[in-house]
């Protein structure tokens, strides 16, 4: 099968659906399939060779707490129409499949089959990054979506609001060869201190401010204690490292900053227990499944997003978003209980295996079949073998 990936966003830049995108072309080429990336880049993208197809300029664009890099060109009409007539796709798969330009663009000018996969999430109305076209247009290009996927019934829950459709829920997958817990940690920070580790872009959505204030009430408690602080972000260091000044925590709190992919795996393994404390606008959890592949326990905000891959007291505690006084109490719960940091990570391993790169993109390409037989297209794969259609559930 021939089929296109589509992303709105800076390729260049690593984030949630270009990582996505990464990790299911490997897989679908893997099994045979043809597969090309359509995306905007600002920077030349090798490791792809001709299987990366560049159209458009991204620039920054603010908006629901965190900042995309898309395309705004309203002049990529002529190199879509040429690359579509040359590459005559059977499937053309758009990850935010309605997002300017590019997205939309592609979506106007197909004639092939078209899916969509949602991963976005909004827990209150207002911008969103997936919605800032008329609603005339969202019209229009929705009557030639044929497909909808959404990563989580979060996502879902929301998207649906705009786009009435059947949803297959399909989630985000992790590359367990990677994530896994045979894996070194970081042994500066394995002296015997309790280590809570803190993955994430610091961004006001993702709750750091809750999670230093609960630290100075856990550090209190429990002084042999140790936060680090693992992600990329400028704007916001200064007041977080302002509010860890105030606590006379310098010593005992660490922003590493961005760390590599390849050191990321070390940064889980060197956690006594995971904390992630997001406000809201998660549609998935991909930090749970990295912590969870690493058999570490987690303390979890409450939202739909994360409540769709952890359940509470299973694979880690779900807590109360926006509330350090319930944060700290989770933390100190698993510092106490070593026992059930145990339980909770070993269930965490045994769970995530269900999330495997190899597993999602089965269902991945199992529901392009079932769109293409919906359709009345039936074309064999590059192996000459259409897979057996099962039901596909959440």
């Amino acid at each position: 099968m021939k089929i296109a990936l589509v992303v709105p966003y800076d390729f260049a830049y690593p984030g949630g659906v270009a990582n996505h995108v990464t990790s299911l072309e490997k897989q679908l080429t893997a099994f045979g399939h043809q597969v090309k990336i359509i995306a905007p880049t600002s920077r030349p993208v090798s490791q792809y060779g001709n299987r990366f197809i560049h159209i458009g300029t991204p620039r920054p664009v603010p908006g629901s707490g965190s900042v995309a890099r898309i395309t705004l060109s309203v002049r990529l009409a002529n190199k879509i129409k040429a690359v579509l007539a040359k590459e005559q796709f059977d499937v053309i798969h758009l990850h935010e499949p309605f997002m300017i330009m590019l997205c939309s663009a592609i979506l106007r000018f197909s004639n092939t089959v078209n899916i969509g996969t949602f991963h976005s999430f909004e827990a209150k109305p207002g911008y969103n990054f997936a919605w800032p076209i008329s609603r005339w247009m969202l019209n229009r290009r929705s009557r030639k979506l044929y497909g909808h996927i959404a990563v989580s019934r979060a996502a879902e829950s929301f998207h649906s609001r705009f786009v009435k459709a059947d949803y297959t829920i399909i989630p985000n997958g992790i590359d367990l060869s990677h994530f896994k817990p045979s894996v070194e940690p970081v042994y500066e920070y394995r002296d015997g201190k309790t280590n809570i580790v803190f993955v994430g872009r610091l961004e006001k959505r993702k709750g750091v401010n809750y999670l230093i204030d609960a630290f100075k009430k856990v550090h209190k408690a429990h002084p042999d204690t140790r936060l680090l602080i693992v992600g990329p972000g400028t704007r916001l260091r200064p007041k977080y490292e302002k509010m860890v000044r105030r606590a006379h925590l310098e010593d005992s709190v660490v922003f590493t900053g961005g760390v590599s992919y390849a050191d990321l795996p070390r940064y889980y393994q060197t956690a006594d227990i995971c904390c992630a404390p997001a406000t809201g606008k998660e549609s998935f959890g991909i930090v749970l499944l990295e912590a969870m592949a690493l058999g570490k326990p987690l303390v979890a905000s409450n939202i739909p997003g994360y409540a769709c891959v952890v359940n509470h007291e299973k694979e880690g505690l779900l807590v109360k978003p926006s509330s350090a006084h319930h944060l700290a109490d989770g933390i100190n719960r698993l510092i106490e209980d070593k026992a059930l940091r145990t339980r909770l990570g070993e269930q965490g391993l045994v769970t995530v295996q269900e999330y495997s790169w190899e597993k999602v993109a089965r269902r991945v390409e199992q529901y392009y079949h079932q769109v293409l037989l919906k359709m009345g297209k039936t074309p064999a794969d590059v192996s000459g073998r259409i897979p057996e259609l099962t039901a596909i559930s959440a």
